[in-house]
């Protein structure tokens, strides 16, 4: 039996080589995610512990004086620099004074993401150098109008030693000389970020450190252990000054970060594998099907010298595990491939990452040979009994080809449930959601069985479906009503066929209409929750200059302005007095006019003295109401009385306890803008926005938005998650289209004595091409109808969970998509029949007559 597979799988080389394409291009998914993930997470892992190869102990502030507060306002003093220089066990001691530092472009653009535009000191030891940053070219700075860049941000500025650089670092734009270019084993600038170094005062007062550091690293001595020089630094230095970390601790902590935030993405990337191995697994159940019906006669004649069903069954599943292994081999080859080109990609558009080797782990050459033979011979095994249990002699005599009505009619009952149970599912889920992770269940598991449900179903949707198109199949005479006819000649393999597709366009369908409504979501919620025409911040979540708030109040046109100030309190009595609340300082006077929050209770007013407005969630968990008197104990140990004003419905754009600033900066060290709201006579025009950008110093750090660039912002990950989402779905496309050419190549073979015999009573080698065409044609729209109606059932389904966290969400068809989406359908049926349909008018008509 082993020889008997062996010989149909190389008897039918062509036929099985679309199989193996198609398990082909699932495994090298699966294999690729596999290798692009861990060869990603390699080289951040190695970069990182670059990063701490001269880090045996490395000392922090103990905590921050206030929410949002950078390592400026939480800073170790000189003094215990000196202290741990005198340590016995500490070789060498270097403080670091680390700040937000944004590079700017020739078009005054910022070269890297804020937060990973960094800055840091120079910190030269016994010899002048830092170990830390060899130089590549020039010196280090030693002046406060002086810096150092890395290499990779000079040349990506085009930067060269001696130009003089804008730069806003934690403030102001500056203008510094380039004395050095420096390269770094520094993990955030190998992804992408920029580092620039200045001289060790300078970078304290620009940090605003006062002659301290954000983090001191101590390199232990010989025969000093990183335990032991921990142990002595813990006794060194005052308690709770300081929080310690040896260098494997924050190398591992680094190397489990970048493992969780790799987790993500390589789930996100093998949900995509699943899909197309689960488009794939009805391609390789139709091929075997088919190609078992071809050989029933074969069959037949094993069964009458002698062969068991069983053997006859494990026939076809060795053909199968032989076609799985080799697409196994195929895939792993590929998907390494694959894994260096998504690399590639995503560094050129979406982030940059570390150099490193193509990391091909056992798991990935395991997973590439057990999901090939393991998803193959699955989908063969029903096929094999089907083949297994034809009687010899009905067999022989061609009797058994035939699905019965009573099949199709349990099929299609099973296939109701189904799709009715999946239905309920969600249609329950939709109606009774609360937030719950039930109902996402519920939604998840209806929607695959409604999937599932319509795939039962197929058959019989089928026949309505493709007879509307019969009006347009006449207008091509002959071939169009063959064409018909052979779409609806076995509906089970046009069923097969069309499902691949619809999968696909299911998914892509859905996630269209859930991103269209959220934008359009976003885009409303900015509308009504702000007055304000801008929004003023700074890159890499920093404070705003101090300077910032007085030079936009100069703006002609500007009739409006407050800053956002944040700060924390412990509010209330009991649970809610042991957590402390994040506070946000307004201008009480001019909030109301540059916000519309949504009150439930309550009134905005003017917020002043001791008013405050209260989000409903928080109000709701801690038991406040409007003209609840509350007492506070700010972040300075002073004790007050607050009066809830109002209370709102929080959103992604208003959110949390809002009171006036003359309140709260009385409790507060530092007092720094994280946002300006704006409003202006006029409203929002380029004018004006330049206006702003002038005021404040064209500073490419800070970032001046208008509401729809604040809308845009929060809904720029699904853009780029859709955006994902096109490109990984068009593996399922590939595959439905490798389907649908097996399916016509098969259909053509098993049809080869009715074209001969069309041939010859007149339909010409042209109408045989079209016969095929429109056939093809025909089940492909009938796949993408079907996707894109299910698309929209289950975008507008997940529309109704996330109108529950978005009330401004709404349903929004994207006709102009589908109808590229439904072209897309129409573009794959017309190639997809290129080959077979010229293999069919190739047939010699004589030879295919006599065909058995």
């Amino acid at each position: 039996m082993f020889r008997t597979a062996l010989r149909n799988v190389l008897a039918h080389k062509a036929r099985l080589l679309m199989t193996v394409l198609a398990v082909m291009l699932g495994v090298a998914f699966v294999s690729g995610t596999l290798v692009f993930t861990s060869t990603i997470s390699d080289a951040f892992r190695t970069s990182s512990q670059k990063s701490f190869d001269n880090v045996d102990v490395a000392v922090m502030p103990a905590s921050p004086d206030e929410p949002g507060a950078t390592p400026a306002k939480n800073r170790l003093d000189g003094k215990a620099l000196d202290s741990l220089a005198r340590l016995p066990g500490a070789a060498s001691v270097t403080g670091t004074a680390n700040g937000f530092t944004g590079i700017s472009d020739t078009d005054g653009k910022l070269i890297a993401s804020g937060t990973n535009s960094r800055g840091s000191n120079y910190f030269p030891g016994k010899d002048g150098k830092d170990a830390r940053y060899p130089l590549k070219q020039g010196k280090a700075p030693t002046g406060a109008d002086q810096f150092a860049l890395d290499a990779g941000t000079a040349a990506k500025g085009g930067y060269h030693v001696g130009d003089t650089v804008r730069i806003s670092a934690d403030g102001p734009v500056r203008e510094q000389k380039l004395t050095g270019i420096f390269t770094t084993d520094d993990g955030r600038v190998a992804a992408g970020g920029s580092l620039a170094l200045f001289d060790t005062r300078t970078a304290q007062k620009l940090f605003g450190l006062s002659g301290g550091y954000s983090e001191i690293d101590v390199q232990a001595a010989a025969g000093t252990s990183q335990a032991a020089l921990q142990q002595a630094i813990d006794r060194a230095l005052p308690k709770d000054s300081a929080t310690t970390a040896t260098g494997k601790e924050l190398a591992d902590t680094e190397a489990k970060a970048i493992e969780d935030n790799m987790a993500g993405m390589r789930t996100a990337l093998l949900a995509f594998a699943a899909v197309a191995l689960f488009v794939g697994i009805f391609l390789i159940a139709n091929t075997f099907t088919m190609l078992v019906a071809q050989r029933t006669k074969e069959l037949a004649l094993m069964r009458a010298v002698g062969a068991s069903r069983r053997q006859v069954t494990r026939s076809v599943l060795i053909e199968a595990f032989l076609v799985g292994a080799i697409a196994g081999v195929s895939g792993l080859v590929a998907g390494i491939g694959l894994a260096a080109l998504l690399r590639e990609v995503l560094n050129g558009f979406v982030a940059k990452f570390p150099e490193g080797p193509l990391v091909v782990s056992p798991s990935a050459a395991v997973a590439a040979l057990g999901i090939g033979t393991v998803i193959t011979v699955l989908a063969a095994w029903l096929p094999a009994r089907r083949g297994a249990k034809v009687p010899p002699v009905a067999a022989m005599n061609s009797v058994h080809a035939v699905a019965t009505t009573k099949s199709l009619l349990v099929r299609n009952t099973l296939g109701a449930l189904v799709a009715g149970l999946g239905t309920a599912s969600v249609l329950v889920a939709t109606s009774v959601y609360d937030g719950d992770d039930t109902s996402k269940i519920m939604l998840g598991g209806g929607g695959m069985l409604l999937l599932v449900g319509v795939f039962i179903l197929t058959p019989l949707l089928s026949r309505p479906l493709i007879a509307l198109a019969t009006p347009v199949l006449r207008a091509f005479g002959t071939s169009g009503l063959l064409a018909r006819q052979n779409a609806l000649r076995n509906p089970r393999r046009t069923a097969t066929t069309a499902s691949a597709l619809m999968i696909g366009l299911t998914l892509i369908t859905g996630m269209t209409v859930i991103a269209g409504g959220t934008q359009q979501g976003i885009d409303k919620l900015a509308v009504d929750a702000l007055k304000a025409d801008y929004t003023i911040s700074m890159e890499g979540y920093t404070q705003l200059p101090t300077t910032a708030e007085r030079k936009v109040r100069e703006v002609a046109g500007v009739t409006a302005v407050t800053p956002l100030r944040e700060g924390m309190a412990t509010i209330g009595t009991g649970a809610a007095a042991q957590q402390p609340t994040p506070l946000t300082g307004v201008d009480g006077a001019q909030f109301g006019s540059l916000v519309r929050p949504d009150i439930s209770e309550g009134s905005l007013g003017t917020l002043r003295g001791d008013r405050i407005l209260v989000d409903q969630d928080t109000a709701t968990r801690n038991g406040w109401r409007a003209g609840s008197r509350l007492p506070v104990t700010f972040q300075d140990g002073k004790k007050s009385t607050l009066t809830v004003s109002g209370v709102y419905q929080g959103n992604q754009m208003l959110g949390g306890v809002y009171l006036d600033n003359r309140t709260l900066a009385p409790h507060q060290k530092d007092i720094s803008d994280s946002k300006l709201l704006v409003k202006m006579a006029g409203g929002a025009t380029d004018a004006h926005k330049d206006d702003l950008v002038e005021a404040l110093g064209k500073n490419p750090a800070v970032t001046v938005a208008d509401k729809k660039d604040v809308s845009s912002a929060i809904a720029s990950m699904f853009t780029l998650l859709l955006n994902m989402l096109y490109g990984l779905l068009a593996m399922a496309v590939i595959v439905a289209v490798l389907g649908v050419i097996n399916t016509l190549a098969m259909s053509v073979f098993e049809r080869s004595q009715e074209i001969g015999m069309l041939r010859a009573i007149g339909l010409d080698r042209r109408g045989i091409k079209r016969m095929v065409r429109l056939e093809s044609l025909v089940i492909s729209l009938f796949g993408g109808v079907l996707g894109i109606g299910l698309g929209v059932f289950m975008g507008w389904a997940v529309g109704q969970l996330i109108s529950a966290h978005l009330p401004t969400y709404e349903l929004v068809l994207p006709w102009a998509r589908m109808g590229i989406f439904l072209g897309l359908a129409a573009l794959v049926g017309v190639l997809a029949a290129l080959w077979p349909a010229f293999r069919a008018a190739r047939l010699n008509m004589l030879a295919a007559i006599k065909a058995e």
